[in-house]
């Protein structure tokens, strides 16, 4: 897929004129987000991808239309596993309320231009050498085994009290409380940052960690690198809203790594599948092994996430109605 230079000139000043407004907005109006906020920011920032998938159909096509919202679906839904840890950090650095939405833009926007890296170079190797798919593939199908294995409970307690944290607190001269939402502060007439600039730094990496697994998966959809940062740039910015309108949901979905995995190892078996194809070596003996086109890779997925979350929801409230054991008094 080519892309003028002017059109990738024109949606990074787009993404960047959105992000910019929204973090004048967030630092001008600190303020407690409500659900009703939450939901009206999730509408408009699903609707802006919406729009731009409705007008690559129109300009492009129907595949790189559908690459794009397959795509967007499956880092959405990975980016959910980055909910769990924003929760985490947020609540060990006691972020106060109002100030926990400029703090996710901020740390999102610094992933983002690190996640647009990573993508050009991975983009580079993807045209360059074509076994890279096995690796990225080889990857999938491993974080797969490993969210099955033992959830992502303890990825997410290993990054919290991990060295990358550690390491900011030291590196960091850093104030032993907040300054409002600013993110630096006075102290006895030196200059210092606040916790807050230890949090976002701290949500910035853990997005990039996450990125290991998330970018890989969407080179397994389409490789046109504006494809896949623009499906990463809309993920994105609409994370921090999710964060506010899951809030406790997040308890309930109690499947999701399983769901999860089975999207990475899909995707990673098509990898290996298309790096396969790509050889000539889909056929072994009178086996011919299949091409997973878009549209079925959709389907998948979308399938997989829907009873992902009805088996989570219904497992939950399964749990909440188990009765107490019985107490025996002595």
């Amino acid at each position: 897929m080519h892309v003028p230079l002017w059109v990738w000139v024109v949606t990074v000043l787009a993404i960047t004129a959105i992000i910019v407004a929204d973090l004048i907005w967030a630092d001008r109006r600190p303020h407690t987000v409500s659900m009703r906020e939450a939901t009206l920011w999730v509408l408009l920032y699903v609707g802006l991808a919406g729009a731009f998938c409705l007008g690559l159909l129109l300009t492009a096509g129907s595949r790189p239309a559908g690459e794009f919202l397959a795509g967007y679906i499956t880092e959405y839904s990975l980016s959910v596993d980055n909910l769990f840890v924003f929760v985490i950090l947020l609540s060990r650095f006691a972020v106060p309320a109002v100030s926990q939405h400029k703090v996710l833009l901020i740390g999102i926007a610094i992933s983002l231009v690190l996640r647009a890296a990573f993508i050009a170079a991975g983009t580079a190797a993807v045209h360059a050498f074509e076994w890279v798919f096995y690796i990225f593939g080889a990857l999938l199908i491993y974080t797969a085994i490993k969210l099955v294995m033992q959830g992502d409970d303890e990825e997410e307690e290993d990054f919290h009290n991990g060295r990358i944290v550690r390491l900011m607190r030291r590196v960091v001269p850093t104030s032993g409380e907040y300054d409002g939402s600013r993110l630096t502060t006075r102290v006895d007439g030196r200059r210092m940052f606040t916790p807050m600039l230890v949090v976002v730094l701290a949500i910035g990496a853990a997005n990039v960690v996450f990125a290991l697994d998330s970018i890989p998966a969407i080179f397994g959809l389409t490789q046109a690198g504006f494809l896949v940062f623009t499906a990463n740039a809309f993920a994105l910015m609409g994370l921090r809203q999710l964060y506010f309108l899951l809030g406790g949901l997040l308890d309930r979905l109690i499947y999701l790594s399983y769901g999860l995995a089975v999207v990475l190892g899909f995707i990673g078996v098509k990898l290996v599948l298309e790096a396969m194809e790509s050889e000539g070596l889909n056929d072994i003996g009178p086996v011919h092994l299949p091409h997973i086109g878009i549209v079925a890779s959709l389907a998948f997925i979308a399938a997989t996430l829907t009873v992902t979350s009805v088996a989570s929801v219904a497992g939950s409230r399964a749990r909440t109605r188990e009765p107490e054991p019985a107490r025996w008094n002595d």
